[in-house]
């Protein structure tokens, strides 16, 4: 025997089993495209329907770590709830048990033709949908073949006498069998693998039913370590989601284990009646014991949320998104309406802007990291009310519309897309600021004798934030309230935004050239100084269409031939 050989096959077969996973799971994700995060958001109003949605997406990415990422990411954003969050969990276990039927059906031997196919539609076609399906094939067929590779390096270890007495030993002890599964998931981290592995081993006679069983069921536990891996140093929320799917998978281990004498009889019964393969009798014993932990735990949610709220106490900081201003019903019939509520919702848009800069500006005076996890948040928000919003506008815009309400319309895009740039800013100042601080972190490091201190820390840049800040905020507001007040106060202080620019600009330079600072620095900091530049013009320009003065065919809707504006104490100049 080989031993070189055996490790050789095994690990080398086990790699193109996970590259072949991985790389079906994106094949199918890009073909799904934007729906997954849609079916996850959109169909979880009752825990039934969120097990199901939990179900449809892990089958699509071929992952149930990937499911529980995405869900944490919509609870963190403030679509979705705990408690809807714990069913889509619930339903990717059930989900991420299609992976062990596939495998199943004992087709390693088609394993090379069907790779030659997925390469022949990855390489000789230009469709991204043809690509796409290649990449499914391709990854199918990897799958197959990483499992025969395994299966003949594993073949020769029912010979060895070492591994017949640990079989033995795992058949007499559940607990260990448990710990076994959940050990070898970690490591592997994919579930899908160890259960390929266990299908080898058994339908090879390797273990006996009752040594396989407990190691499925580790198999479970372990795949919950991705979840606290990625909840590490997240949000509340993140560390509550994580923690439900940790309770979820241990108390079903814990009450299948208490039951695994009758579920063995049951698996057999089953096996025998329906004419199962060894690879397939696992395959249903997963599926089984997955279906019956969700049909047992989906009536605790409430309990369930309630420990995971105990277990990870602290305030959570879910930001709350109410997209009910959006009435699709009324497009056609009232389309003048259906703008008054893109109005309303673009006001609720400006609020979690406002908000995403007061983040920002936070995590430039402190550093820390909740106000840039509390940025990349709203940002996420603000993405997402972008895109409802551009969707509801286009499906005003093929209805007749009167003149005034087209102008209207007009505005309401332009807003929207203002709004969701100063959000892009907003962001792209938190990746300026953090690579400065990594900058001098490092630097720091090399030079022991210096002091950590805050990063561009600067009086002048201050106030450029607090100006911007107050711009961002009388603009949305001028634009929601029809302010002409407040408009004319953002054009007025655009030009001290400009002048401060300018100074701050010149005064960097000057210290840089004195050698004060990183030179890397200068880069990132002009970077900052434009990006605050670009939110307050993108202010003045919302203000300019509350004024009616944003195009020159507007000049003169609202703007009195004095030009001054109703409601401002002094001049300002038309442009």
């Amino acid at each position: 025997m080989d031993v070189q050989q055996i490790i050789f096959q095994f690990i080398g077969g086990l790699g193109i089993f996970l590259f072949g996973l991985k790389y079906m799971g994106d094949g199918l994700q890009r073909s799904a495209g934007d729906n997954l995060r849609d079916i996850l958001n959109k169909f979880t109003s009752t825990p039934f329907r969120a097990v199901l949605a939990g179900i449809v997406v892990t089958v699509l990415i071929q992952s149930s770590s990937g499911t529980t990422v995405l869900t944490v990411g919509l609870v963190s954003a403030g679509f979705m709830k705990l408690k809807q969050a714990i069913g889509i969990v619930m339903g990717a276990n059930i989900g991420t048990t299609v992976t062990a039927f596939i495998i199943g059906f004992d087709i390693g031997a088609y394993a090379l033709p069907i790779i030659a196919v997925g390469a022949l539609l990855l390489f000789f076609f230009k469709r991204p949908f043809i690509n796409s399906l290649g990449q499914v094939i391709f990854g199918f067929g990897a799958l197959f073949y990483g499992l025969e590779l395994m299966g003949d390096g594993l073949r020769p270890l029912e010979d060895l006498e070492v591994f017949t007495n640990a079989m033995v030993t795992l058949s007499h002890n559940p607990i260990l069998g448990v710990v076994s599964g959940t050990l070898f998931t970690f490591m592997l981290q994919s579930s899908s693998a160890t259960i390929g592995i266990l299908q080898e081993l058994y339908s090879q006679g390797s273990m006996s039913l009752e040594a396989a069983l407990p190691i499925l069921f580790g198999s479970n536990i372990g795949t919950t370590i991705t979840a606290i891996l990625a909840a590490i140093g997240a949000s509340v929320a993140a560390k509550r989601t994580s923690a439900s799917h940790i309770i979820f998978n241990l108390s079903g281990t814990i009450i299948i284990l208490l039951l695994l004498s009758p579920f063995t009889s049951l698996v057999s019964f089953l096996s025998t009646q329906l004419n199962l393969n060894a690879a397939m009798q696992i395959a249903f014993a997963h599926g089984m014991f997955n279906v019956f932990n969700v049909l047992v735990q989906m009536w605790f949610i409430s309990q369930i949320v309630a420990l995971v709220t105990r277990l990870v106490p602290g305030d959570d900081a879910l930001i709350e998104y109410d997209s009910s201003n959006l009435d699709y019903s009324i497009i056609q019939t009232a389309p003048s309406i259906a703008l008054n509520q893109a109005k309303l919702e673009i006001a609720q848009m400006g609020e979690f802007v406002t908000e995403e800069f007061k983040s920002m500006f936070n995590y430039y005076k402190n550093q820390d990291e909740k106000s840039r996890l509390n940025t990349m948040q709203l940002e996420e928000v603000v993405n997402k009310i972008d895109v409802h919003l551009t969707e509801y506008l286009m499906l005003i815009s093929v209805e007749d519309l009167p003149l005034q309400n087209s102008t209207e319309h007009a505005q309401l895009v332009d807003v929207t897309k203002y709004l969701e740039r100063i959000g892009d800013h907003s962001e792209n100042v938190i990746k300026n600021i953090q690579e400065a601080v990594k900058a001098n972190k490092k630097h720091n490091k090399n030079n022991s004798n210096k002091k950590d201190e805050k990063v561009f820390y600067d009086d002048d840049l201050v106030k450029l934030f607090e100006l911007v800040e107050q711009n961002i905020k009388d603009a949305v507001e001028s634009f929601s309230r029809d302010s002409y007040a407040l408009a004319g106060k953002v054009l007025k202080r655009e030009k001290d935004v400009n002048k401060l620019e300018d100074d701050i600009r010149s005064k960097f330079i000057e210290r840089l050239n004195k050698g004060v600072g990183l030179p890397s620095d200068g880069i990132l900091f002009v970077d900052i100084v434009s990006n605050l530049e670009r939110m307050s013009d993108h202010s003045t320009k919302i203000a300019k269409h509350t004024l009616g003065m944003r195009y020159p065919f507007q000049k003169q809707s609202k703007i009195p031939r004095h030009g001054y504006i109703k409601e401002v104490a002094e001049p300002i100049e038309l442009p």
